[in-house]
C-alpha cells in the first residue's frame, strides 16, 4: 500500500492506495471536471444577466450556499435542480449543457456535433433506420 496525495477543489489530502484505488480516484477526478464546468457555465450565465447568486437562488428556491457550492464544483446537483436554475436563469437546460458538452470536448481535443451526421439522415430519410421499442 502506498500513500499519494489527492487534490479535490485546491485541497490536498494523503490517501492509501493500491493498484485498484488508483483507478478508483481517476474515476472521481473525472467526475469533479463534469461537476466544475457545470458551475462554470452556470456562474458564467449568471454574471453575463448581471444577476447575483441571492437572486438567482431565490427564483430557484435553492438556498444561496447551496447554490454558490454548484457554482464552485463542489456538489453535484440533480437533473431537477439543474432545471430548476437554469429556468431562473431564463436558459433552456439544453443549451446550458450544451455549452457544458463543449468545454468537455474541448479538453478532451474531441468535437461535439452540432448536426445530424449525413450519414444518418440519409437512413432516417430513407426509413432505413430501426427504432428500438
Amino acid at each position: 500500500m502506498m500513500r499519494q496525495p489527492v487534490t479535490v477543489n485546491g485541497v490536498t489530502r494523503w490517501k492509501d492506495t493500491d493498484a485498484a484505488g488508483a483507478s478508483d480516484a481517476a474515476r472521481e477526478a473525472k467526475g469533479v471536471v463534469l461537476r466544475q464546468e457545470i458551475g462554470d457555465v452556470l456562474r458564467s450565465i449568471r454574471q453575463s444577466e448581471g444577476r447575483t447568486l441571492r437572486d438567482v437562488s431565490h427564483d430557484a428556491r435553492v438556498s444561496l450556499g447551496y447554490l454558490s457550492e454548484v457554482e464552485r464544483g463542489q456538489k453535484e446537483a440533480s437533473s431537477e435542480l439543474l432545471a430548476s436554475i437554469c429556468t431562473a436563469l431564463n436558459v433552456p437546460l439544453a443549451a446550458m449543457l450544451f455549452q457544458v458538452a463543449e468545454r468537455i470536448a474541448a479538453a478532451e481535443g474531441s468535437q461535439v456535433p452540432d448536426t445530424v451526421p449525413t450519414e444518418l439522415q440519409r437512413e432516417f430519410d430513407t426509413g432505413e433506420l430501426e427504432l428500438l421499442h
